[in-house]
This record gives structure tokens, sequence and C-alpha cells, in this order.
């Protein structure tokens, strides 16, 4: 999988607001939209990104017309998903890619949004960052916002991940790819499957059971998607019964790949949820217990 490195944001940059998930809420919204402005971008708030429907931000293709619409707008340099939910694998095929791929954006978002992270890496092969949606970023703390803004700009250099565990020790290098993992699982089967061949794959999630969360992990390896990946990092798995389980689930899935597997990066659904840049390429390495990206920087 070849990826050209995401087209970072500078600020004075205007970036643009989709929604292409669920429905939010307004005050927090503009809360992160503040965010955005108080580090030095400008923001296109799409008066269709208010529209409802049942629990999604609106009909899929408007909400696909929307990012449509920002891709083309010249003075748009980044896109930031609204909140994740559901609704993104809803509006996929509604996108168009060419476009997308002809004029790159950097797409920023997490939870549902990995399935648009994901296609936007394999359909138009662009980087992305997976980093707070703007109603998360209205309360991050310090560091998840630091992390945002360095993520964007193209300052991610390198992560310490010593506050995690050591699963299966190792270096490893290739193209970071991941994200939620009940939302890369329902792309199976789907032209917008995940293609994790030479990747560090990161994944995480939020109110899934152990046992869930080892079913969906053996789903994708039986799938075969684990086949050719040289590491795995795990971030939080938040509200998941028997936390205790997972470093043992991990290692049952992943032992016979002889490949590196650290867990517990501050990143996904927990308190803390670090920004990192996708689609680039990342030294992982349990002995110094960092993340490194080695073209992160402009």
């Amino acid at each position: 999988m070849k990826i050209n490195h995401a087209p970072f944001l500078e600020k004075g940059d205007q970036v643009g607001v989709a929604a292409p998930s669920a429905r939010f809420d307004k005050t927090r919204l503009l809360k992160g939209i503040d965010c955005l402005k108080t580090m030095g971008f400008g923001v296109k708030v799409p008066a269709q990104i208010f529209d409802q429907k049942r629990y999604l931000a609106g009909e899929d293709a408007c909400r696909a017309q929307v990012i449509n619409d920002l891709v083309a707008d010249p003075d748009i340099k980044g896109i930031v998903c609204a909140r994740g939910g559901f609704g993104v694998m809803r509006m996929l095929s509604y996108l168009d890619w060419n476009l997308i791929q002809t004029r790159p954006k950097l797409f920023v978002g997490f939870s549902d949004a990995t399935a648009l992270l994901t296609a936007v890496m394999q359909q138009a092969n662009i980087g992305v960052v997976h980093g707070p949606n703007l109603v998360s970023l209205a309360d991050a703390d310090f560091r998840t916002r630091t992390a945002f803004f360095n993520a964007v700009t193209g300052r991610m250099s390198l992560l310490s991940i010593s506050r995690g565990l050591c699963v299966v020790p190792g270096r490893a290098e290739g193209i970071l790819v991941g994200g939620n993992l009940a939302t890369l699982t329902h792309l199976l089967g789907t032209e917008f499957a995940p293609d994790f061949s030479q990747a560090v794959v990161f994944l995480e999630d939020i109110g899934e059971p152990a046992y869930k969360i080892d079913r969906m992990l053996t789903q994708m390896k039986l799938a075969g998607c684990f086949i050719h990946i040289q590491g795995v990092i795990t971030g939080s798995f938040e509200h998941c019964d028997h936390p205790e389980y997972l470093p043992e689930i991990v290692a049952d899935i992943f032992g016979e790949y002889r490949i590196p597997v650290w867990t517990g990066l501050d990143a996904g659904h927990g308190p803390v949820n670090l920004s990192l840049p996708m689609g680039c390429g990342v030294q992982l390495d349990t002995y110094a217990m960092t993340l490194k990206w080695q073209k992160a920087n402009r």
C-alpha cells in the first residue's frame, strides 16, 4: 500500500467541518470550533451539517455532498469531522473519490470516522490524522489539544509509549493504519475493507466486552487481515469489562506472526486522545518505548 503524505495545515489555513456520522450537540460543536480558531485556523461550517435524520446528521447523499463540496473548495485545506457514532459507512459510495484524490485535503477524525480515514488512504492514497472529532476536542485536555495541533501541522515526530504494556518485544517499521476496531471489522467484505499489508496497525474501541474484542480480532484474523502486518499498537479500550484480559487476547491473536505488540497508547476514546498521523511510515520500538514517524515533519 503506497500512500502520499498528508497535506498538513499551517496557521491561517481554513478548514471545513463535515458531519459524516451521527447527530451532534451544537454547543459542544461550537466549543470545538472555538478550539480550532484558537489554534490559528479559519473554520467553514456548512449549514447542511445541522440536518437530522433519525440518529444521523442528515441524509446519506447530503452528508457526502458536504465533503465533496469542501474538497472542491480551493480555500479549504483540511476537513474535520463533527463527531462519531454511526453513519460514515452509509455514505462512502456517494463520495467523489477521483475529486478527493486530485484535490487532497487533510481529513481528521476518529471513532466512526475510521471508515472515512481508511477509505481516504486506500481509495485516494492520501495520508490522514486519527484524532479528536470536534465535539471531543471541545472538552479535551492539554495533551490532547497539543498533540492535535502538532499532528495536523506535521510537527508530530515521536511519541513516548511508556505508559503502556509490552506484550511482544521488538522493533517494526511500516505504514501506520487502523483506528476503531468495530468499524474496521464492519468494513470487511466491502470494497472499503482495510488493507494492512506491511503496516503497523493501531486499534482502539469503547464499550466492547473483552469477548467481543476477541471475536472481532478473530474475525479479522480469519479474513486474512493480519498476514502481512509488521507490528501492532493498541490504544484505549474504554469501558471494556475485564480489561485485564486484553493483553492475553492480543497475544493469542498476534503471537504467531512474530511481530512486536504494544498495548495501552493514550489514543482513542479514553480521557487522553493523542492524534496520530496515518499513512506515514513509522517505527514501533518496544525497547525504547517509542513510536517514531519517519517523515511526518514538513
